[in-house]
C-alpha cells in the first residue's frame, strides 16, 4: 500500500497496550471518568459488505479476487509500508493523497478554493464542477484514493483548525457539498475519502500520544445523528468508497478501535459497503482495531513511526494464524478494498503514479526510508493535469467572495478613481508562495490553511495584481502596520485593507496557533484590526478584505463611519486576484454566502464551543457537546442573539424579488420509515486457517530497513499456527454471528425511503434592479411544527439552489425539496426516524439567509405567502 500523506514526526508519539493499562477490551469500553450517559455499546461482528445492489458485481470481483490470495496477500493490503516509504508498493501500486482542494505535494496541478470557500458559493454545479476537475486531476496523477471532501469537523468550534476544509457550520450545507465532491470524483475512476468520522472538532490534544488520550468528544446519540453524521450519510448514499475515522475518541474510545462508531453506524446503519480507514498513525491495536471493523491501516506504522513496526501487517497475519482475528473479517476487510477499486473502474487503464512527493527532482530513491539500501530511479514525470482547471477554480473564489456591508454603494469601484492598498495580504508572500512546508505560515495572500490539505502554487494570482490590471492610480504599502508617511488623502481616495485569520493542522504551530486558533482567537492576524482602525482615521472610504478561515469578531471598526464596505474572500486558492478584481470593479456582482455566522463577541456562542481544550496531563480531556443540537445559527436563533452577520448572509450590486412561490406534496409520508429491505446477495468470507507457510516470506527476499512487510519468519509462523487457543480477551458483548441489521438501514445512507421526496418548493426570483446582472441564493430553512413532542432548533436548513446570471429585469425560476428525513427527527428510543406530525404544522422559510426570510410556505394547507413580520 502506498501512500503520500503525511505527519510531522515530531507530534506522534505511541500509546502502547501497557500505556493504556489495559487488556483489549478496555480499549473499546467506556472511560470512567467520561460523564454518564454517554458510552459504547459493543457491536460485533463486523457486517460484511456487498448487500447494496450497486456494489454486487464489484464485491463479486473483488471476492474471487481476494480468494486467490494467500494469507501474507491479503494481510498486504489491508495497510501501507510505512509513513516515510516511497509510492510504489502494494496491491496493485495503490495510491493515497490528500489533500481536501486539490492533489497534494505535486507538481503541474490546479490550487482549488478550500472547502470553505466552495460552501460559501451555495452552489450545487459549482460544488460538483469542482469536484470533477480535482478527479481529473487525481487520476492524471495515478492517486487511486483522494483523501477528500471533508466535512468532520463541521464547524461547531469557530477557532477550530481544520473548519476550513469543510463546507460550513452546517449539517445541510456540508453533506451537499459532500455529495456533489463526491460524485464529481469518483465519476473520474478515482475513490473518494470522506473524513474524518467523528467529533474532531478542535485539532489540539486530537491525537494520542504516551503522557495522555486523545481527548472524547461526548455526543449523545440524537446529536450525533442529527448533527454531525447528517453529512456522513450523504456521502455514503453517494456511494464513497472510503470513510476515514478520525484521531481523537467518542464517548471514551478511540474511533480507530471503536465498534459502535464503525460496525455498528457506519457498516450496518448506513450501509457503508466501501473500506474503513484508520487517520495517519491513529491506528492504536491489533486485533481490536479488526474486530471493531476497521479495514486499512494507514499508513501502517505504530504511533511512533521510526522502525518498521506495526500492529497489522506481519501483527495481522501472526493474528490470524493464532485465531485471534477471524478469517471471515480478513476476507471482509479485504474484499472491501479490492472492490472499492473494481466499483471506480481501476482495473482497467487506470494510470500508473507519476509523482513522488519525497522529491521534485526527476529521479530520486525507490526506497527512501531505506537509505543507502536502495537505488535510484525515475520517480518524477511531470505530468501536468492542470488542463482548463483554472476556470472553474477562479470561478468558485468569485462566487464565494461575500459582501457584508456596502454603505453608500461604495462598491463597485471605478477604475479611475485613486487607490491606496494596505496589508500583506495582497500580495504573494515574497518568499514565493510555497516558502512554507503545508503553507504552515500567514505571509502574504492567504490561499489555503495550513497542514495535510494543502496542493503546491504553480502560481499565486494574488490580489495586488488583479487590482493594477484593472485601475493604473494604484499606491501599494506592503505592511500591516499603518505607515507614518503616506500622501495626503483626498475625499475620493479609495483605501483598501487586507487582513488575515489562518489556522491549520496540529502538526504546525504558527505565531503561537497550535493547528486551532487559541491565540489569535477570532480577530485578525498581525494586527489587521489595528491596521482597518488607523486606515479609517486617515480615509473616508474604507474597503475591508478578509482573507479567512473563518468568523472573525469586526466589533472593533465594523461601525466606524469611513468603513464603508466590507468583502470575506474565505481561502481562494491560487486565483485569489483576478477573482477579486472582477468583483470589485463591477464585472461580476458578488454573491456569495456566510457559511457561518459571525457574532458580535466570542461569548454569543456557548462556552462548550468557544472553549478550547487547552491542557491535560495523564487524564483524558472530555470534550462534552453540552450544546446539543444548537451549533452556530441554531444557538443564537435558540436564545434571541443577534449576530452581526448571520449564517447565510451576503449582499449583491442588484436586488431580488422573490415572487410565486408554491409547495406541492409529491408523496404521502408515514411517522417511520416503510421497513427495511434485508441483506441479500452477501458472499461466504468462511474459510478455514490458512497454512503457515502463506504468511512466509518467498526465499532469497531482501527486506529493506524501516519497510513494513506482512511475512513473518518460518518460526514465528509456525509458533503462531499451533497456538490457536482463543485467549484474546474478547470484549463484553463479542460474537461473530452476522446481525440483519438495525431497521433504520437498508441501504447507502440509511433506510432508502429516508431519501423520498415529501414536498417540492418553486419560487421566482427576479433582478429587481436597474444596473446590474447578478446571481441570487435561495436557501430554504425548516421550522417543525410547535408542540410536537421533541425539541427542535427554530430554523434548520434543508435545500438551497442558485440562479444562473441574471440581467436587470430577468426573471427565473428555481425548485427545492423536502425528503422524509427533512422532516424526521431521531427518536433514540425507537432508534429510527420519526416524523412528529405527518402533514402537520412545518413551515418552510424560503430567503437569503437564515435571518432573511422573504417566503413564508406551510405543509398543511399547501399554501405560501410573502414575509412581512419575519418568523412568526
Amino acid at each position: 500500500m502506498a501512500t503520500a500523506k503525511l505527519r510531522s514526526a515530531a507530534l506522534i508519539a505511541a500509546l502502547s497496550a501497557s500505556v493504556i493499562g489495559s487488556p483489549a477490551p478496555d480499549t473499546v469500553a467506556q472511560r470512567s471518568f467520561v460523564p454518564d450517559g454517554y458510552d459504547v455499546p459493543p457491536y460485533y461482528p463486523a457486517p460484511y459488505g456487498g448487500w447494496v445492489d450497486d456494489w454486487q458485481e464489484s464485491y463479486r470481483k473483488a471476492r474471487d479476487f481476494v480468494a486467490s490470495m494467500t494469507l501474507a496477500e491479503k494481510t498486504n493490503i489491508t495497510a501501507g509500508s510505512g509513513i516515510f516509504m516511497a509510492f510504489r508498493v502494494g496491491f496493485p501500486q495503490l495510491c493515497l493523497n490528500d489533500a481536501h482542494n486539490g492533489v497534494r505535494q505535486a507538481d503541474n496541478v490546479t490550487v482549488f478554493p478550500d472547502g470553505i470557500t466552495t460552501g460559501a458559493t451555495f452552489d450545487k454545479k459549482l460544488m460538483y464542477q469542482r469536484g470533477v476537475a480535482i478527479g481529473k486531476e487525481a487520476r492524471g496523477k495515478g492517486v487511486n484514493v483522494w483523501l477528500g471532501p471533508t466535512v468532520g469537523p463541521i464547524g461547531r468550534k469557530p477557532k477550530g483548525g481544520r473548519n476550513w476544509e469543510g463546507f460550513g457550520a452546517d449539517p445541510s450545507l456540508q453533506a451537499v457539498g459532500a455529495r456533489e465532491t463526491i460524485k464529481g470524483v469518483q465519476e473520474q475512476g478515482v475513490i473518494a475519502t470522506i473524513k474524518h468520522f467523528i467529533g474532531n472538532e478542535q485539532e489540539m490534544y486530537r491525537m494520542y500520544n504516551p503522557f495522555q488520550y486523545a481527548y472524547s468528544a461526548n455526543i449523545d446519540d440524537r446529536v450525533l445523528h442529527e448533527v454531525y453524521m447528517w453529512p456522513f450519510a450523504e456521502g455514503i448514499r453517494a456511494g464513497v468508497g472510503s470513510v476515514m475515522i478520525a484521531y481523537n475518541a467518542v464517548n471514551g474510545t478511540a474511533c480507530s478501535q471503536h465498534p459502535y462508531l464503525i460496525n455498528g453506524l457506519l457498516k450496518d446503519e448506513l450501509g457503508f459497503q466501501g473500506f474503513v480507514q484508520s487517520d495517519w498513525l491513529a491506528h492504536m491495536s491489533g486485533v481490536a482495531s479488526a474486530i471493531a471493523g476497521l479495514d486499512m491501516d494507514m499508513p501502517g506504522d505504530t504511533q511512533i513511526p521510526l522502525f518498521g513496526t506495526s500492529y497489522w501487517m506481519y501483527e495481522l497475519s501472526r493474528s490470524v494464524l493464532n485465531g485471534s482475528v477471524p478469517m471471515d473479517r480478513l476476507n471482509d476487510m479485504a474484499t472491501r478494498i479490492v472492490a472499492a477499486w473494481y466499483k471506480m473502474g481501476q482495473d482497467k487503464n487506470f494510470p500508473e503514479t507519476n509523482f513522488d512527493t519525497n522529491t521534485r527532482n526527476r529521479e530520486g530513491l525507490r526506497y527512501p526510508a531505506a537509505w543507502p539500501d536502495t537505488p535510484t530511479e525515475v520517480v518524477n514525470q511531470f505530468v501536468p493535469v492542470q488542463a482548463d482547471h483554472d476556470v472553474i477554480a477562479r470561478q468558485v473564489a468569485q462566487d464565494a467572495i461575500t459582501l457584508l456591508k456596502n454603505n453608500g454603494n461604495l462598491l463597485p469601484l471605478n477604475a479611475s478613481q485613486s487607490f491606496k492598498i494596505f496589508g500583506t495580504g495582497a500580495q504573494t508572500n515574497p518568499d514565493g508562495p510555497n516558502a512554507c512546508a503545508d503553507r504552515n505560515c500567514n505571509k502574504g495572500t492567504l490561499g489555503q490553511g495550513w497542514g495535510s490539505g494543502t496542493v503546491d502554487y504553480m502560481y499565486l494570482d494574488d490580489p495586488i495584481s488583479g487590482i493594477k490590471t484593472k485601475a493604473t492610480d494604484v499606491q501599494f504599502y506592503n505592511t500591516d502596520s499603518f505607515p507614518s508617511l503616506v500622501d495626503q488623502p483626498k475625499d475620493t481616495d479609495v483605501a483598501i485593507v487586507f487582513i488575515t485569520s489562518d489556522a491549520g493542522e496540529n502538526t504546525y504551530t504558527v505565531e503561537g496557533n497550535h493547528g486551532d486558533r487559541d491565540a489569535s482567537g477570532l480577530y485578525a492576524w498581525h494586527n489587521g484590526d489595528k491596521l482597518v482602525q488607523d486606515a479609517a482615521a486617515k480615509y473616508k472610504n474604507v474597503i475591508v478584505v478578509a482573507h479567512t478561515v473563518g468568523p472573525l469578531i469586526l466589533e472593533k471598526w465594523i461601525d466606524l463611519p469611513s468603513v464603508k464596505s466590507v468583502l470575506i474572500t474565505h481561502l481562494p486558492g491560487q486565483e485569489a486576484g483576478r477573482s477579486l478584481a472582477e468583483v470589485l470593479f463591477g464585472e461580476v456582482s458578488p454573491n456569495g454566502h456566510l457559511p457561518y455566522s459571525i457574532t458580535k463577541k466570542e461569548e454569543d456562542m456557548p462556552k462548550s464551543v468557544t472553549d478550547l481544550i487547552n491542557s491535560a496531563f495523564l487524564n483524558q480531556p472530555q470534550d462534552t457537546y453540552t450544546e446539543g443540537l444548537y451549533i452556530d445559527y441554531r444557538w443564537l436563533n435558540k436564545n434571541g442573539i443577534q449576530p452581526r452577520f448571520a449564517f447565510g448572509h451576503g449582499l449583491s450590486y442588484t436586488n431580488f424579488t422573490y415572487s410565486n412561490a408554491t409547495i406541492t406534496k409529491v408523496g404521502q409520508m408515514s411517522k417511520t420509515p416503510p421497513a427495511r429491505s434485508p441483506k441479500t446477495g452477501i458472499l461466504d468470507y468462511t474459510q478455514a486457517i490458512p497454512a503457515a507457510s502463506e504468511a512466509v516470506a518467498p526465499n532469497g527476499f531482501h527486506k529493506h530497513w524501516r519497510y513494513i512487510y506482512s511475512w513473518l519468519t518460518a518460526a514465528e509462523a509456525k509458533a503462531a499456527a499451533a497456538n490457536v487457543s482463543k485467549k484474546y480477551p474478547y470484549p463484553d458483548g463479542y460474537s461473530t454471528t452476522q446481525k440483519p441489521g438495525p431497521r433504520s438501514g437498508g441501504g447507502e445512507g440509511g433506510n432508502p425511503a429516508l431519501w423520498d421526496v415529501a414536498y417540492k418548493l418553486s419560487v421566482t426570483v427576479s433582478n429587481v434592479g436597474s444596473k446590474y446582472s447578478g446571481k441570487a441564493s435561495v436557501q430554504a430553512y425548516l421550522q417543525f411544527p410547535r408542540d410536537n413532542g421533541y425539541e427542535t432548533p427554530v430554523l434548520q436548513l434543508r435545500d438551497f439552489e442558485k440562479t444562473k446570471t441574471l440581467a436587470p429585469g430577468e426573471s427565473t425560476t428555481l425548485e427545492l425539496q423536502l425528503t422524509r428525513k427533512d422532516l424526521s427527527v431521531w427518536d433514540v428510543v425507537l432508534q429510527d426516524w420519526v416524523i412528529p406530525a405527518v402533514d402537520g404544522a412545518y413551515n418552510v422559510w424560503i430567503g437569503s439567509a437564515s435571518d432573511d426570510p422573504r417566503v413564508s410556505c406551510h405543509v398543511d394547507g399547501l399554501k405560501c405567502t410573502n414575509v412581512v413580520k419575519g418568523l412568526q
